[in-house]
């Protein structure tokens, strides 16, 4: 309460029907009728009446409750010590110690009443809740300034004459003081500034009355020491400039320099951010990439022509500083940054052209919490380095030689996401302690300070320098000679472990993951160096800070296209010889590519195309573009064998609509954008046992009817429900069209992660519903089937924090269910568990496109088959789809789950198939591959099996955007309809997919399969037509359709044509018989053969069939 700074409160209890107000005890403790009066009893009188005059009941003074029969309130408010003393009440303690004025509102005599009455409650309430909210407005506002800076005063105080009880302004000086109308004396008072009364101010009945003070410091700031002369920001033109030369140092121009030289704490950084985005809202986003571990967020500026949108062939860079919290030069060199690029876009040439062309991200704190702890002067210490958890953040990333032990930091964790969510291309880590360029690797296999090269060493070798030449004192390369005599740095550039080594560190983590080239920046020997001492250091690095930047336009770039429609392809891969190290394609199918001066191969490849190869020279200055257009493999197939179909053009706005959707979902940052577009937090923070369960469930139905639907499955063996949640805009309505995917979890109760996954997915796409347009889309096209817990008996008796404990795996009759479900059809007359038959029979419904298993124990994914020795039909689909769950978790896709007594395991991707990690039979997704033709992967969640409540949110932050990308993966793979060539819809026709998969066409004769991007063979199969195959070519970012018609029907005269041609053979075969032989004749019912004789006789001739 005292944080979030509340101005109004009502606190609502039932008992009886009346307003009570302040205060609720008095000194003495008398029970009852000792009227105990605050400094504000008029204020609170008024807003007691507000509620109280709009209740039909509680106006009269006479709520008539049973065994009170007698007891009135005069206009239904009374004093709360008058009525009854309350030690220790709520009310009393907001007056007290927060801003906020709260009083207690008595809503019914029964205190619990049925719910036939609760219509009648609101009815009797709503016009008096309504009241009492606009009585938040009351009174007198405004905002308490520095008359010299013009900044907000925060924690100022506010007293009005005569009322002996004072406010605080909030973090920019802005205040609200509730009043009733009439006239007043309001003084202002900050120390350290002289205080300011504004006298006989109006207060007026509604609205509050607008005032603001300004208030004089009584010591004035000392003067900064900055050569610069102050400037107002430039105005951004309403048409922005084309590109043209950028000016060198050496130009006439002169560029508007920073003049903002302070040591910022994150609440003055905060404000700072807040300041330039709000004032420069053409070119400037600021948003937040995560929480640190004490919830600061993680902010980032974007500064661009075009913020918020990737624009196709436009690279994105970034600069992060203060990854270790005493290092605090680079943070304040890059809020001088954001200024000197904001004053400067639309009237300098460089800082505009830069800006036109490329998308810059800014994180000026990665450890905003050890900035806090360090102190102001520290040359060389520690103070403040790591994080609040104590680790340091430049040893927490994972590497290629070494297995990192430390837990991963939250910062870690958010700054791998946004690694993975933007394109970027090239960034700088800024950190101080010396004054140098490191570049990749930091470390190398043997552990030890030797010069470890990496595949395009030159290439950071030319980055290095791009920044060490524009610093004098760098390039010189003898940084520290005080503190470290003997180190020189040649060109003041170094390979990183050459100068020693660093496991776990961000910049090979960056090479290594995505596409970006990152160096690591010592600024300055000091790490915290004097605030006098700060234009010092924006002098020494602006030009090398601007001239790395543009380092992003060197090499080549360019779009990888789709020869047949012309489409940017996704994740293509460009590969250079002789350079170990390809990089990959955005969603438009730009990629770029940084290279030194030199000619090379480049290829262009991608699944489902041919490779294509282009030699290409690349200058000194700028980048080279260079487009490819794939072909698609096999694309050429000889005239009236087997066709081709590709996902055709519909004419359908509202399809294409979705396609597109789908598209933009599936790129890089898709799914990250519409997590930052959403609405609500949604993150658990505790476990919820079988009654919480069963009551939020019911809550989502009850909250949301027009889009769930909540029924049972079954009971388990202690007749616990086994509950399933529909989430669809039609829930209970089957829509042959739409794919449905069902999520489950719980199978083993010891393991509860899973459920509280899955009911933080199912509120947020309920809360997101109406609200964001893709999560919608995807609810209105998708049935989503979520079965939270299978196992409710087992999570009953499971153990928080029992990471390892088998207590609960079971069910109450000691059956573990994932090795109960049937692997054959002998089995079906077996005895099974309750809870297993429930989950057989939706599975066997047969009209889901995906499942996903949620079970812990480990940090990966596994596919079918968990049965040994089982041929694995779909292979690669099946592990296509596992991957993507992994591709989209921070931590899952690089194979170390690093669990105890399991450390050195590793999985390839965090993909495996389930045989050949724990083998079994009788395992769930098993059977809905066999039985329920539905692929199904089994996530593990986290290494712990019952982890304890406070890690529930990073898990939900590591595990939702897996999740909802397997409600946009859902939608690809091949939609298709069977017809004959009359345009009849074939219903229940075999459709076998690369020769062994079969799944069966629905009503209407559709049919729908995920499969993996590339070329597969489909085979459409139905009694009475000749089988027809298709060859479907389907893409990685949307759904490829085809339309399957039978040309010939296989009956004539109503039978099949097999039989007809027989006979047809026979005829002939006896016709060419002599006449003593006879001739054809049909066949009765019976098998008889009737005939005639060359002499006219007629002959009988019986055929026995063959069993």
């Amino acid at each position: 309460m005292r944080r979030n700074k509340f101005l109004l409160s009502g606190n609502l209890h039932g008992g009886s029907v009346v307003a009570s107000y302040p205060y609720d005890d008095s000194p003495t403790h008398k029970p009852t009728g000792i009227y105990s009066k605050s400094a504000d009893d008029e204020v609170f009188k008024y807003l007691a009446k507000a509620y109280a005059s709009n209740h039909p009941i509680m106006r009269t003074g006479k709520p008539n409750c049973p065994d009170e029969e007698g007891e009135t309130f005069q206009d239904g408010i009374t004093n709360g010590a008058q009525w009854y003393d309350v030690e220790g009440g709520m009310q009393d303690y907001n007056y007290v110690w927060a801003n906020c004025f709260e009083i207690t509102l008595e809503l019914s005599c029964c205190k619990y009443p049925p719910t036939s009455e609760l219509q009648q409650e609101w009815e009797n309430n709503r016009d008096s809740l309504l009241a009492f909210i606009e009585k938040v407005h009351i009174g007198v506002k405004g905002f308490v300034r520095d008359a010299v800076t013009g900044a907000g005063l925060e924690n100022a105080t506010i007293v009005v004459a005569g009322i002996a009880h004072n406010i605080t302004a909030g973090k920019f000086g802005d205040y609200h003081r509730l009043l009733v109308p009439g006239t007043y004396n309001v003084t202002a008072v900050v120390m350290g500034y002289a205080p300011v009364t504004r006298e006989n101010i109006e207060v007026k009945e509604g609205d509050a009355t607008e005032v603001d003070f300004s208030l004089q410091p009584t010591v004035m700031p000392p003067v900064l020491n900055v050569t610069q002369p102050t400037a107002t920001a430039a105005p951004v033109p309403t048409a922005a400039p084309g590109p043209v030369e950028a000016p060198g140092p050496t130009s006439s121009h002169q560029p508007i320099q920073p003049v903002d030289f302070r040591h910022h704490h994150f609440s003055d950084m905060e404000i700072f951010l807040r300041r330039y985005a709000s004032e420069y809202p053409r070119i400037t986003r600021l948003y937040s990439a995560g929480k640190s571990v004490e919830l600061r967020e993680l902010y980032v500026m974007e500064i661009s022509d075009n913020p918020g949108v990737h624009e196709a062939g436009e690279p994105e860079f970034k600069y992060i500083g203060n990854m270790h919290g005493n290092e605090v030069v680079g943070r304040e060199l890059l809020l001088n940054l954001i200024e000197y690029l904001c004053k400067n876009f639309g009237t300098d040439p460089e800082v505009t052209d830069l800006v036109q062309s490329t998308r810059i991200h800014i994180m000026p704190s990665m450890n905003p919490d050890g900035y806090e702890k360090s102190q102001e002067g520290d040359r060389g210490g520690t103070v403040g380095r790591n994080n609040s958890n104590n680790y340091d953040l430049n040893r927490n990333f994972p590497d290629q030689f070494f297995h990192v032990a430390d837990p991963p930091q939250p910062e870690t964790l958010a700054v791998m996401t946004w690694l993975k969510t933007y394109p970027f291309v090239l960034s700088a880590n800024l950190h101080g302690g010396s004054l140098v360029v490191n570049y990749p690797f930091d470390d190398d296999e043997q552990g030890i300070a030797i010069y470890s090269k990496s595949p395009d060493d030159a290439v950071f070798q030319q980055l290095a320098l791009s920044y060490s030449k524009e610093n004098t004192k760098m390039y010189q390369g003898r940084p520290c000679t005080d503190m470290y005599p003997t180190e020189y740095f040649p060109h003041g550039i170094t390979n990183g472990a050459q100068w020693y080594n660093v496991p776990g560190g961000m910049q090979d983590w960056n090479y290594l993951n995505t596409n970006c080239f990152e160096v690591t920046i010592e600024l300055g020997c000091v790490k915290y160096p004097k605030a006098e001492e700060l234009p010092k250091y924006w002098e020494q690095n602006r030009r090398s800070l601007l001239q790395f930047m543009k380092q992003v336009h060197s090499g080549v770039w360019g779009f990888v296209l789709d020869g047949m429609d012309g489409r940017g392809v996704l994740n293509a891969t460009i590969s250079v010889a002789d350079i170990n190290h390809p990089v990959t394609t955005y969603k438009d199918g730009d990629y770029w590519r940084l290279l030194v001066q030199g000619t090379y191969r480049i290829t262009a490849s991608a699944r489902g195309y041919d490779p294509v190869t282009k030699t290409v020279e690349v200058g000194s200055k700028g980048g080279v573009q260079v487009n490819f257009t794939l072909s698609r493999t096999d694309i050429k197939v000889e005239e009236g064998k087997v066709p081709i179909l590709n996902t055709p053009d519909t004419i359908d706005p509202n399809e294409k609509e979705f396609e597109t959707l789908i598209k933009d979902l599936s790129a890089e940052n898709g799914l990250e954008r519409l997590l930052l577009t959403s609405a609500g937090d949604v993150s658990p923070y505790r476990y919820r046992p079988y009654k919480d369960l069963s009551e939020f469930l019911r809550g989502l139905y009850l909250n949301y009817p027009h889009i769930t639907n909540l029924t049972s499955l079954g009971q388990s063996v202690e007749f616990r429900q086994i509950w399933s949640l529909e989430i669809s805009n039609k829930p209970n309505q089957s829509e042959h069209e739409e794919p449905k995917i069902r999520f489950v979890a719980g199978i083993h109760g010891n393991a509860p992660v899973g459920t509280e996954l899955l009911l933080a997915l199912a509120e947020f796409l309920c809360m997101n519903y109406k609200k964001n347009s893709a999560v919608t889309k995807l609810i209105d096209r998708t049935r989503i089937v979520i079965v939270p817990s299978l196992n409710p008996d087992g999570r009953e008796i499971a153990q928080e924090r029992g990471c390892t404990s088998k207590v609960g795996q079971t069910n109450a009759h000691g059956k573990d269910l994932d090795t109960d479900f049937i692997s054959n059809y002998s089995q079906y007359l077996g005895t099974r568990e309750p809870e297993t038959k429930a989950m057989e029979n939706l599975i066997l419904k047969q009209d889901f496109s995906l499942s996903v298993a949620l079970d812990g124990g480990s940090l990966l994914v596994t596919y079918p088959y968990d049965k040994p020795a089982q041929t694995v039909e779909n292979k690669e689909t099946l592990k296509h789809l596992a991957s993507l769950y992994a591709n989209n978790h921070p931590l899952m896709y690089l194979g170390q789950p690093g669990c105890p007594n399991k450390s050195d395991e590793n999985i390839p991707g965090g993909v495996i198939q389930g045989s050949e990690w724990h083998s079994h039979l009788g395992s769930m997704k098993d059977f809905s591959v066999t039985f329920g033709h539905c692929p199904e992967i089994t996530v593990y969640t986290s290494c712990c099996y019952f982890p304890s409540a406070g890690q529930l949110p990073s898990l939900w932050a590591e595990h939702r955007k897996s999740l909802l990308s397997m409600l946009v993966e859902v939608h690809k793979g091949v939609h298709g309809f069977v017809q004959d060539k009359n345009g009849k819809a074939i219903s229940k026709a075999t459709i076998v997919l690369n020769e062994g998969l079969k799944i069966y066409t629905k009503e209407g004769g559709y049919f729908h399969v995920l499969l993996a991007p590339g070329l597969h063979n489909i085979d459409a199969i139905a009694d009475g037509y000749q089988q027809k195959r298709v060859k479907v070519f389907v893409r990685q970012d949307a759904p490829s359709s085809v339309l399957i018609v039978f040309d010939t029907a296989n009956r004539v005269f109503g039978l099949p044509r097999e039989l007809v041609v027989t006979v047809v053979q026979a005829c002939l075969l006896w016709s060419s018989l002599p006449a003593s032989s006879g001739v054809c004749a049909p066949l009765s019912p019976t098998g008889t053969r009737t005939g005639s004789t060359a002499s006219g006789s007629t002959t009988t001739t019986t055929r026995t069939r063959s069993a």
